[in-house]
């Protein structure tokens, strides 16, 4: 890895952690580019990267513990379901052979940027369904608690074995829970992704799947651009930030598809 390559792979993740603070999507940028100019084969560099970006989202689990509180009634079973999932996720990626992999990542960033797209329609879509109050009751019954936990499964293994999207997934599953506030719902949702990404973090060090020189490098630039990128990102339009986002997204994909060698 050259100095300038190192520079923008460092540049990648500080703008993936800007992204990621304000409206999700780093991914689309830190995975790329850790494959193509940080020479990471796919596997690693869906294990890399998922390391590289994960102390920043668990940082921002401290900002929200006033909001964690108020739903410590499904931490325990969706925290557990996350843990499960993710470990399997992780443990599935692990197993997929490269080529079979390389084959999936232009499907698998296809379907994250249309989760990223259309997340917001979906999520509405089932506000509307459930017919749910501003405030929300916060307390789903038991049959609901263990449907949203299963289906939490499903979105945690996604997450341990790609992840791009997780939180589109996971915001409208609480929907499903009856949850209304969105504070509590970014908060849980920050928690059961730091759990996600955490055990696969985990599962990949201890694999030896990491490659720690460009998952260094990427750290410390994803961490520059949660605590300091996100402060100038808040200052542009948040349209103009989720559209930007959208667009590499796609031109990703579209490279993916057609003209990665």
């Amino acid at each position: 890895m050259t100095l300038i390559e190192a520079g923008v792979l460092f540049g990648a993740a500080v703008l993936a952690g800007a992204l990621n603070s304000v409206a999700g999507g780093g991914s689309f940028i830190s995975f790329p580019t850790l494959v193509k100019v940080g020479h990471v084969p796919d596997v690693n560099g869906s294990a890399t990267n998922t390391v590289a970006l994960w102390p920043g989202s668990a940082a921002s689990v401290g900002a929200y513990r006033r909001e964690l509180s108020a739903q410590r009634r499904v931490l325990f079973p969706l925290g557990a379901a996350s843990l499960f999932g993710g470990l399997a996720g992780a443990e599935l990626l692990l197993g997929t052979p490269e080529v079979t992999f390389q084959r999936m990542v232009p499907f698998l960033l296809l379907f994250a940027t249309l989760l990223f797209t259309f997340g917001g329609n979906v999520t509405n879509w089932i506000r509307a369904r459930t017919g749910r109050s501003a405030a929300g009751n916060g307390h789903p019954s038991a049959k609901t608690l263990i449907g949203v936990s299963l289906i939490q499964i499903a979105t945690a293994i996604y997450g341990g074995f790609f992840g791009g999207g997780i939180g589109i997934v996971m915001l409208a599953t609480l929907r499903l829970m009856g949850m209304d506030n969105i504070h509590e719902m970014n908060a849980l949702k920050n928690l059961l992704a730091t759990i996600i990404n955490g055990v696969a973090t985990l599962t990949f060090i201890l694999s030896g799947a990491v490659w720690w020189p460009q998952a260094l490098l990427m750290i410390a630039g994803a961490i520059v651009g949660g605590y300091g990128g996100a402060y100038y990102a808040r200052k542009i339009d948040p349209r103009l930030v989720r559209r930007f986002v959208i667009l590499v997204g796609f031109t990703m994909t579209f490279y993916f598809f057609f003209f990665r060698k």
